[in-house]
């Protein structure tokens, strides 16, 4: 079922079984990157100023040395969404577009999933809105969680520190306020949709064990193994350091075996692409590793590990997740995939009947002309010139195409 852009925005984190994942085909796994922050969002105009008597349609907008003159698109509630927002996420939605359709579309097929997802930026930009300012009003704290997200991009980027990320981060021209301020939204708008919608959903064992044996063909496979690991890498290292990292690598898999989680070790300590993803390396048939791997790992058990293993790049730790015999999968190995499958297809449409009420019982109001990127509204535009909140490199007076309430 082809899921809609907002789905793909917001339920990035509410798999049921986030911390054992499914056997997917094999992906390559990019590095981590700084994630670019939505700018923060321009103080609306004074609410008296809001009030006050219509003044007329203004088809020429003002532009005052000195001054820069920004458009609203869309006003949620007190928040307001202008349209350098709106091409920002288009922008970002090509990009994403783009990266999902590497080598795998045609020209074609990559301008109709761009022209798809920037069609919804505007509506995701709203629904955004409307869940972190409900996320506020339930006082979902989640601050804990921002510096989680935080050092999961730390460690991603390899480095020793918060004063570095921020360094990173400003080195890369971004606001470290607005940076944070992007994250907390995120984590946010995922506690909220996992607290109003994601709690409401039920999937028993009896209904996973029906849908799967009416569809026993999707299960069928070639014999496979998924794997984990964690990586110690040695190049442009000296001999001195080699034999320090070869301890290391032969700490951590004793800590594994003494009881510690592979993931979580994974995650703090593998210098591999995979480290954020627990280690979680992919699913390999026969012939797809290097014959030394696949005869090693083809005879492990779930859950089984290998020894310190040293390569070119330096040292492996391998531990097998699911070994999957060939034909059809008996449904206690692919009962979590089944699960997390009927949970997504669940929520899409859940998700968009909460975000509708969110709507209904909050004040939003689109500028003509885009509706249909919205859902709706509309309005008639006037100018209102307002001093927006002086804060940290935003001091200069700007000017907005304000429009009122719709009629």
């Amino acid at each position: 079922m082809k899921k809609t852009a907002v789905i793909a925005a917001l339920l990035f984190a509410l798999p049921l079984w986030a911390q054992n994942p499914p056997a997917p085909a094999p992906v390559p796994q990019a590095p981590p990157v700084l994630e670019k922050p939505q700018m923060e969002t321009p103080a609306p105009a004074e609410e008296k100023k809001a009030a006050a008597p219509a003044p007329k349609v203004v088809k020429k907008p003002a532009a005052t040395e000195g001054k820069v003159v920004e458009e609203i698109i869309a006003r949620v509630n007190n928040e307001i969404i202008t349209r350098s927002e709106l091409e920002k996420a288009r922008s970002a939605a090509a990009e994403d577009a783009q990266q999902d359709c590497s080598g795998r579309c045609t020209p074609e097929q990559l301008q109709a999933a761009v022209e798809d997802r920037q069609k919804f930026a505007l509506r995701d930009l709203i629904d955004q809105s409307l869940l972190a300012q409900r996320g506020k009003d339930l006082d979902i704290k989640v601050e804990t969680d921002v510096v989680k997200e935080l050092d999961k991009i730390r460690i991603g980027n390899k480095l020793p520190d918060m004063d570095a990320l921020e360094k990173a981060v400003s080195s890369q021209g971004l606001n470290w306020d607005d940076f944070k301020g992007n994250i907390r939204n995120k984590v946010l708008t995922q506690a909220v949709i996992s607290q109003e919608v994601g709690r409401h959903i039920n999937i028993g064992h009896d209904e996973a064990l029906k849908y799967y044996e009416a569809h026993k063909k999707d299960y069928e496979r070639p014999e496979q193994v998924a794997l984990r690991a964690i990586e110690i890498k040695t190049e442009g290292k000296k001999e001195a350091e080699i034999s320090e990292l070869k301890t290391k690598a032969e700490t951590l898999l004793k800590r594994v075996k003494e009881g510690e989680d592979f993931g979580e070790l994974a995650k703090r300590f593998s210098d591999g692409a995979t480290a954020q993803q627990n280690g979680f390396l992919g699913v390999y048939k026969r012939g797809e590793l290097s014959k030394e791997l696949e005869e090693m790992v083809f005879k492990m058990k779930k859950n089984e590990l290998t020894e310190v293993i040293e390569t070119k790049q330096g040292f492996l730790i391998l531990q097998m997740l699911q070994h999957f015999d060939e034909g059809v999968q008996p449904f206690e190995k692919v009962e979590n995939e089944v699960m997390d499958h009927l949970y997504s297809e669940r929520m899409e449409p859940a998700l968009r009947e909460y975000l509708k009420t969110l709507r209904e019982q909050s004040y939003v109001v689109i500028k003509p002309g885009f509706q249909d990127m919205a859902g709706g509204g509309n309005s008639e535009v006037m100018e209102v010139s307002t001093t927006p909140e002086t804060t940290k490199e935003k001091k200069a007076h700007k000017k907005y195409l304000l429009f009122g309430k719709s009629k």
